[in-house]
């Protein structure tokens, strides 16, 4: 692993606090920031969200889809965790806590923005970061592909219906232009960008090309979540230090649901008795999130200061240390699987 991966926490920690700071002291470069937009999109996030996205797309070896068939329990154990269990089981905490046991904590109209941003989380599976869960916990990198490769051309279909859907039974009225603009600019889009660039670079017998390319990338890509982060929470930063309960109240449930799916996902591929190479990928792409899609999507229907953006940001915050306890534990029981 590089330096970036093993001290991951380390940096997004860092870029908080920068952006919590700069938001206090410098409030005007922020503003200024936040109005560069178009069609309810924020330009500004926009490019640093491709920068993060892009190179994610190109390592996806969409021809690794002809494998799904020899090893089909890990992959259908994925699907049914990302796209019947996950999205429903996040609108149902967010609806227990924020319309019920955080009621007297939290106005009616930012506890459903925060519902609202807990949904997008739950409904955007992991794309990015479980290549490197995978690798922590020695998983089956081909396997991996798979699963990922699906998952994203799934997304392409799903994420917007039942977004749409859980946002709905929310009362949340959902401005479908916005939320499909969202998809087709932070999901078919790069995804096809990828894809062109992969076939451009990549030869069966040459991989050197590819490998420098996304080697050139990598930086751009670091650079785009932690400016992205530091935004983000520079946004936020007058709601976070004038209510610092905010960010408890939304952690509360998203750490029950990030444990909770976890357990669930790899207690079944124990019981299935997957091997241990593909159970913890499989689990690891169910738990956590693709938040830089779900952060896009709640800026472009929300705003930039909504509480559905600021449970998103609380999503980065909570997914990294969380995903490294839950890569000890993987590897820790080990021994469980045959």
């Amino acid at each position: 692993m590089g330096l970036f991966e093993r001290y991951l926490t380390v940096w997004v920690g860092l870029a908080i606090a920068i952006g919590v700071i700069a938001g206090h002291m410098i409030p005007n470069v922020f503003t200024l920031v936040a109005s560069f937009e178009y069609a309810h999109v924020n330009l500004v996030i926009a490019v640093l969200i491709w920068l993060m996205i892009y190179p994610m797309m190109v390592q996806i070896d969409f021809s690794s889809i002809k494998d799904v068939g020899k090893k089909p329990q890990g992959l259908v154990l994925t699907l049914v965790i990302n796209w019947l269990i996950k999205p429903f089981s996040m609108a149902l905490l967010g609806w227990l806590f924020f319309k019920g046991i955080f009621a007297d904590w939290v106005d009616p109209q930012t506890a459903t923005e925060y519902i609202a941003g807990m949904i997008l989380l739950g409904v955007a599976p992991c794309t990015a970061m479980v290549f490197v869960w995978s690798q922590l916990t020695k998983g089956d990198a081909n396997y991996t592909l798979v699963q990922v490769s699906i998952n994203d051309i799934i997304m392409i279909f799903a994420f917007a219906p039942i977004a749409g859907f859980l946002l709905g039974i929310s009362d949340v009225t959902v401005p479908w232009d916005t939320l499909l603009l969202s998809v087709v600019l932070y999901v078919v889009v790069p995804l096809i960008a990828g894809a062109i660039t992969r076939k451009k670079l990549d030869k069966a017998s040459d991989h050197s090309k590819l490998d420098r390319f996304l080697s050139i990338m990598k930086p751009w890509s670091i650079i785009g979540l932690l400016t992205t982060v530091v935004l983000l929470f520079g946004f936020q930063a007058d709601v976070i230090l004038s209510k610092p309960e905010a960010i408890l109240l939304i952690a509360t449930p998203l750490l029950i649901q990030t444990y909770g799916i976890f357990f669930i996902a790899y207690f079944a591929a124990k019981y299935i008795k997957l091997p241990h190479n593909v159970a913890g990928p499989a689990c690891m792409i169910g738990t956590s999130n693709f938040f830089e899609l779900a952060v896009a999507v709640a800026i472009s229907l929300f705003g930039l200061h909504s509480g559905a953006a600021l449970a998103t940001v609380v999503g980065v915050l909570v997914e990294v240390p969380v995903m490294l306890s839950l890569v000890w534990f993987v590897n820790k029981t080990r021994h469980w699987f045959a």
